[in-house]
This record gives C-alpha cells, structure tokens and sequence, in this order.
C-alpha cells in the first residue's frame, strides 16, 4: 500500500495527460478479458495493474471456469444447457443469487469459453475426472496445468496480441468524477509520482475486499483471524468508490473459503480427493461434517476444530488423481503429504491417535458398503472404500475470495440504490456482486472466475458500445 486511500475528485479543473477510450482497473482474468472484449469491439483499451506483472487473485487459485453447453462438453458427451446451470447456481445459494445477474452469467458461460479458446487461443478443455459439489453435471473448464497462473499467462499474452495496452506499477487511488460520470483516474508510481488519466468508460475489475482486515472483519467476522490466501491487492478500492458515487452494494457476507490447504505450507490440496471418497479428520482422528457440501463453507468447518486444523485422508487411487494437479505435485514437493502401508503407521506419521482414526477408516468402509448411514449426510456408496496404502495431509481452512461487491446488473453496469445504472461505469470479478448469495454456503465451485471472464467479457462489450452512444 502506498497511503493513498481511495477518493472521489471533483472534475473541475482536472488535466489528463493521457486520454482513453476504455480504461479498466486491475488486470486479473476480469480485466483482461474486459480488455480482450473491448478490442474485439474495436475500442482503444489501457488496462492499469498495480503490481509489476498481472495475477490477481486468479493466479493462485485453480483456474477453473464452469460453463454449460460448450462444444467440449458435447465432445465428451456430455449434456448440459444454461438452465440447468442457474438452477445449480440458485440451489447453492438457497435461491439468494442475483436473479438477472445468475441468468446472464450462466446464459453467456459457453460462448465466453468458445470465445475465448477460438479467438485467443486460451487453451480450454473440460476437466472429467470428478464432479465438483453442487454441479449437476461436469462444467468446470481449465487449462493443461490446471493451475490459475497459466490461465494468466495465457490472458496476458492474449490481451497483448490483442494491442491492449497493460501499464503495471499503477496504483489507482482517485476517481474523478463530473457528476454522475467518471472523466479519469488519479494513479501513484513506485517512485512517488503522480499521474492523471482521462477515459469515456471505467470498468473496475480490482476485486474484492478479503486483504482489508478492517472490513474483513465487518462483514466476514467469522474469517476475521483465518489465513488469507489471495491476492493483497484485495483491498476493497471498488466498494469505497462506489460508496462515495452512490452505488448499491449486496451480499457483502459472501465468500469462497478452502478447507483444503495444507499447513505449514500454505499449498492448496485439490478437493479433488474428498469428492473421490477421500474424508477429513480432526485431532482426535473423528471426521465433523460433510465434505460434499462444499469445500468453501469446509473453512469453516476445518476452522472450528481444536488447533483450526484437520487432516486430509485418501488412498493410492486418490493420490494418482491428485498427480494431475500442478499444486498437488508442489504439496507433494514441499512434503505437505504424508504416505504408509497402513492406518497405524499413518497415525504415526501424522501424530493422530491411531484408535480413532482407524475408527473413522473402518467407519467409511461401512458407509461406502452401504452398510450405515452417515450422520453427516454424505452418500459414501458411489465411490470404491479406501484400500491402503493410505496418505494423509495436514490443512487448514483459508479465505480465498470475497464473493460480495457492487451492484450490476445483466450489462455489468454499476447500479445506484434506486436501481439506476450509473452513467460510464462498470464492474466485473471481485469487484461486483456475484451470484453466491449472502453467505459462504452460497459459493458454488467455480463462482468466482465465472463472474470474472462472465463479468469481464459483458464489461468490455456493454464499454466499448457505451462509446458509440454518446
């Protein structure tokens, strides 16, 4: 941070030394597809960075964006339609998401991938090993290393080829506004220089709040002392502006936690292995939840045990699945995992009593034999009981993403409380409202990179034609 706090500035008498068509703050997955849109539509674009290379929050996550209906999915046999999508985004989020803003996201989804894989050369395909929880068929879409750093790089090399222009080492920290319309921005340098840029649109795509403790602490007072494992730029700039312009803001207590993340690493572990029939345990050995609700509000849940930790529990068959994954091969690097020939020495290993963790093994079987029913709610009996050897993993639960912001709607414009949509500005990602309802229960898998290259692409289109109505 450099001490500059996000403000409002009169337009009266402001100079820009630089004018743009289409400027976009943050280049994340949100801003640059923004960006990639807005060239396609044939406007000029700057995208302002404030670190020296773009990654956001996208680069530490998975990489992974649901669509339905994409020519990928049909290559593989699989049917899937935007209807079916929105219901899975209103059933996780109890019917709380944004109507309008659930539509238009899960209605563009599968032209947003083909798009971005058929005229920028994003490398997409869909991943089929698992079902991630709560989508009722397989939809989330990544590229080869599955990790969100390719998935930038990818978007920074397709934006530059594009001829956005991307300016990194510029901290936003002024809005200036004549009226209702944005006319630039105020932006500070590492080296203590000030400029000014003017622009006929803005499109903020500088995410969400969840590096600001302060108002971490506000609005997500559960998650107030957990790790947070995105991007520290999360600063929460977009809500101040916003607040200041008379925007509305929603679901404000929304988020994406993990409860998969090893410890002392700091690694995620793919949710990959719970949904294979994998399972968590706590100190005692003794699994606490369900695991197939979600591995967002499994924060929580991970959090809640003595010590905010628990342990990962799979076998050979789940580990072979795990090697797929860039940041299973880094935890295995770092020795995050953990490996015997059977329950007892696994206890040893990872320092649980081994009485009640061969309970719980010996207790999965029987779910998964059909033989019990899980107090937890969770159906063991569509995927094969652990088989040793066994592996095991140390995790705790972590705040990824805030999944509130400002309100848009279906054209990602920013809206005033009575429903008004403010003149030249647009939001997209972590800056804007998502669909995930007001809670972490509402995140769906995959939520997050939806609304920022959702978002992102309507944002850059709805700009760029923004220009030619004036």
């Amino acid at each position: 941070m450099t001490g500059f706090a996000p403000a409002i500035l009169p337009a009266a008498g402001a100079r820009f030394a630089i004018p743009v068509p289409v400027l976009i703050i943050g280049a994340g997955a949100a801003g640059l597809t923004a960006a990639l849109a807005a060239r396609n539509a044939g406007a000029d674009v700057l995208v302002l960075e404030r670190d020296a290379t773009p990654q956001g929050s996208t680069a530490l996550s998975s990489g992974f964006v649901p669509a339905a209906g994409t020519r990928f999915q049909k290559a593989k046999g699989i049917a899937d339609s935007a209807d079916s999508f929105a219901r899975d985004i209103q059933a996780k989020a109890k019917g709380l998401a944004e109507p309008a803003l659930a539509v238009a996201l899960a209605g563009g989804s599968a032209a947003a991938i083909e798009w971005l894989a058929d005229a920028h050369a994003i490398p997409f395909d869909l991943i089929d090993g698992f079902l991630y929880p709560g989508h009722s068929v397989l939809r989330m879409h990544g590229t080869p290393r599955r990790t969100g750093a390719e998935l930038m790089a990818c978007l920074t090399e397709a934006a530059t080829r594009a001829g956005a222009d991307i300016a990194t080492d510029a901290h936003v920290h002024a809005l200036y506004a004549d009226g209702g319309r944005i006319i630039g921005v105020g932006l500070d340098r590492p080296d203590g220089t000030v400029e000014a840029i003017g622009c006929e649109a803005l499109i903020l795509a500088c995410s969400g709040f969840g590096g600001n403790a302060t108002l971490v602490r506000r609005h997500l007072p559960e998650m107030a002392d957990a790790l947070f494992f995105g991007h520290a730029g999360n600063q929460g700039e977009a809500l101040a502006w916003g607040a200041a312009l008379g925007a509305a803001t929603r679901d404000l207590g929304a988020y994406q936690g993990h409860g998969s993340l090893a410890t002392p690493h700091n690694i995620l572990v793919t949710w990959a292995l719970m949904m294979e029939g994998g399972f968590q345990v706590n100190a005692a050995g003794a699994r606490f939840s369900n695991e197939h609700q979600g591995y967002s509000e499994q924060a929580v849940a991970v959090l809640a045990q003595p010590g905010r930790v628990a342990w990962n529990i799979y076998d050979e068959r789940r580990h072979r699945l795990g090697l797929d994954f860039a940041d299973y091969r880094d935890a295995m690097a770092a020795g995050a995992v953990v490996s015997a020939p059977d329950v007892a020495v696994l206890a040893i290993a990872l320092g649980l009593p081994a009485g009640g963790l061969a309970g719980s093994l010996a207790l999965t079987r029987d779910l998964a034999m059909g033989r019990l029913s899980d107090p937890f709610g969770r159906d063991f009996t569509r995927k094969p009981p652990l088989e040793a050897p066994y592996y095991g993993v140390k995790v705790t639960g972590a705040l990824f993403h805030t999944q509130g912001g400002l309100l848009v709607g279906g054209q990602a414009r920013v809206l005033r409380a009575d429903g008004q949509a403010m003149a030249n500005l647009f939001a997209a990602g972590g800056a804007a409202c998502g669909v995930s309802g007001p809670a972490v229960w509402g995140y769906l898998s995959g939520n997050g990179l939806l609304a920022a290259i959702g978002l992102g692409r309507i944002a850059g289109e709805e700009a760029a034609a923004a220009l030619t109505r004036r």
